[in-house]
């Protein structure tokens, strides 16, 4: 969490955006006064791979000197006056090759993500049919992060990287614009303490912090695109689409369509969200938001109910009886509405399922697991702003149950149970709320009675 990858495919979207507009010919903005000196360190000497790349690469990154550093100079300070923030501080600078990308996502981006963490989470996302069974999570993430990742600001590093493909050229330089912004942002607002952006905070909240991460990914991802509409050359567009003409991603175009989602998430949807603030108060109106940051997808997805529509804070009940019979508590967070919607998408029309997912008020999940027979069991707990949003999704679930598990075995107004190999899943409904257990055990009764619904809300 304390590092904020920037990927390939957003500059992609940000070129076929910009492509569609005249390169304008006036003159950039008036250059404000230089930022504060800032340290460069040169990237260590290293091979680079040439795996998905067509163009040769350089066995090393340029040194961060003369040209190198008056361009990444040059960007900061179009950065800077086109966001309206001063460079606070001075910041460590580093290129790195494709291979020292790949080498530093293994050692260090993903050191705190155990292969123990990565199976619960792949379990949990195998039971609501968002992952195939039995998938390698992290190393799908190395994968993905190693052919994706084109820079990253280190928050507690207060660094910038930018991974150099053939130099330091358009791309780069494009990159650069991107990762200044996070510099400024933190500077300002703070991302770790002030955003509570950090690997502790982020624990048992990821949703939380996805829409908060979708939210300055927004403000890099529009400050970046009006950089490279008001300053980048006509030579700098070309050489933008030689490069995403040869260019492919085949572990993002293999990858689970979820996988794909999610790393898109904090760039498109939270693009759609800056906007809406931009457009209404311009970057004031954006910068006063880091002071009461998004605390939800369902913000990120509806910009109009932010800051009013907070969510409900429900306490996970401890499940005494299921200890004893010796099940675990492995993984514990809140889903959100993106994801409950991704997950009806899979079997089910997207308007039926932002429909669906639309008027959640809060949740919990519960994945549990029993080291004597290795059975799993998820519990979903949502609680819905109305009885008829409950109502609403409870039939849509309903529907995705038939065609992904078969016809129910038991189906009643409040719910449903279904049966499908090995896996046992149970539906119901209380007021407000919706419980969803999905399990590898028969025990479904033991797991129901294990929970009163309806669940209290925390003050």
């Amino acid at each position: 969490m304390a590092r904020i990858p920037t990927f390939l495919f957003l500059l992609s979207i940000l070129l076929l955006g910009a492509c569609q507009a005249t390169i304008p010919t006036s003159p950039p903005p008036t250059q404000p006064n230089p930022s504060p000196s800032i340290s460069a360190t040169a990237s260590p000497q290293a091979t680079a791979t040439t795996e998905g790349v067509t163009s040769p690469i350089p066995p090393s990154c340029p040194a961060i000197e003369g040209d190198v550093l008056n361009q990444m100079r040059r960007v900061e300070r179009d950065v800077s006056q086109l966001r309206g923030l001063p460079a606070l501080l001075p910041v460590e600078r580093r290129l790195f090759t494709i291979e020292q990308l790949t080498t530093y996502v293994q050692e260090d981006f993903l050191a705190g993500y155990t292969a123990e963490e990565a199976r619960a989470e792949a379990a949990f996302l195998f039971l609501l049919g968002l992952l195939p069974a039995d998938t390698d999570l992290r190393q799908l993430y190395v994968d993905l992060f190693s052919e994706q990742v084109v820079g990253f600001y280190d928050i507690a590093a207060n660094e910038m990287v930018v991974v150099c493909k053939d130099g330091f050229n358009a791309i780069e330089r494009l990159t650069y614009a991107h990762e200044f912004v996070h510099t400024l942002q933190d500077q300002h607002f703070d991302l770790e303490d002030g955003l509570a952006y950090s690997e502790s905070a982020c624990e048992h909240s990821s949703q939380r912090c996805l829409a908060t991460r979708a939210f300055f990914e927004g403000d890099a991802a529009l400050l970046q695109e009006q950089w490279l509409r008001r300053v980048s050359t006509a030579q700098d567009f070309e050489d933008l689409a030689l490069f995403f003409s040869t260019f492919t991603m085949p572990v993002y175009d293999s990858a689970p369509a979820y996988i794909q989602a999610e790393f898109t998430f904090p760039y498109l949807e939270g693009s759609f969200f800056v906007r809406s603030l931009f457009l209404k108060d311009g970057w004031e109106g954006v910068d006063s938001v880091y002071s009461n940051p998004p605390q939800s997808t369902e913000h990120i997805l509806h910009p109009e109910r932010y800051p009013w529509d907070e969510a409900v804070l429900l306490e996970p009940p401890e499940l005494p009886t299921l200890s004893e019979q010796g099940w675990e508590v492995v993984y514990e967070d809140v889903l959100g509405e993106w994801t409950l919607r991704k997950m009806l998408e899979v079997y089910l029309p997207m308007s039926i399922s932002s429909k669906a997912a639309e008027g959640w008020g809060g949740d919990f999940i519960l994945l549990l697991r029993n080291p004597a027979t290795d059975e799993q069991a998820l519990f979903v707990l949502v609680q819905w702003d109305s009885m008829r949003d409950a109502h609403e999704f409870t039939d849509a679930y309903k529907k995705y149950g038939d065609l992904r598990f078969g016809e129910a075995r038991s189906s009643k107004a409040t719910g449903a149970e279904w049966a499908h190999g090995e896996l046992y899943v149970m539906l119901e409904r209380l007021s407000n709320q919706t419980l969803l257990i999905l399990s590898t055990s028969e025990a479904l009764p033991s797991f129901r009675d294990s929970i009163s619904l309806p669940i209290r809300a925390l003050p």
